[in-house]
């Protein structure tokens, strides 16, 4: 069962329609959903809100530190809040997955991806969910960092914006431990 989810992103209004905010892109729907908002908590350099998917209370986080420090934020909460590792679920962009595609993982490794590095460090463990949106490659490890800190195309960007309804639309099955149905029929898509 899911008791916190973690959306990756870069504060600042020059990321907010970056591929790299695609968590946040998320979060942000998924409150809007639910009719919550988020409020900026300095305890912990994250804004928060507190939603109910499935009936069940759901921490929702966005780590107002760069992407690469945003371990210390879930590490903090998932403490303060007696979330277990595998209570965890961290919606990231993925540059493996093509724009549009959303799979979901238990474990594995960062793939090259600073914030889940970041969080594996901090937390001292791998095993926690990851919600994992397609933003494409740009065919060239070189040009990695500028791909992800830009605006995606509108075509992409449409891709991604239904990724992110498909993904929101599996939460409640996510939340209540339904991951492996999830993800069977997400790696049917």
């Amino acid at each position: 069962m899911i008791s916190m989810i973690v959306g990756l992103g870069n504060p600042g209004s020059e990321y907010i329609k970056t591929r790299h905010n695609a968590g946040f892109l998320l979060l942000d729907k998924l409150a809007e959903n639910h009719g919550v908002s988020f409020s900026y908590q300095s305890k912990f350099n994250a804004e928060a809100a507190k939603a109910t998917i499935a009936d069940k209370p759901v921490w929702l986080i966005k780590p107002q530190l760069y992407m690469n420090k945003s371990g210390s934020v879930v590490s903090s909460y998932a403490k303060y809040f007696n979330v277990g590792v595998s209570e965890i679920l961290v919606v990231h962009d993925e540059l493996d997955l093509q724009p549009g595609t959303v799979r979901l993982k238990l474990g594995g490794g960062h793939g090259g991806h600073n914030g889940l590095r970041d969080i594996m460090a901090c937390l001292g463990s791998r095993e926690f969910y990851r919600l994992r949106l397609g933003i494409g490659h740009p065919g060239d490890r070189r040009k990695v960092v500028d791909y992800v800190l830009k605006k995606a195309s509108k075509t992409d960007q449409i891709d991604l914006e239904a990724a992110v309804c498909r993904a929101i639309e599996q939460l409640p099955q996510i939340c209540i431990g339904e991951t492996q149905k999830v993800m069977k029929e997400l790696n049917s898509i």
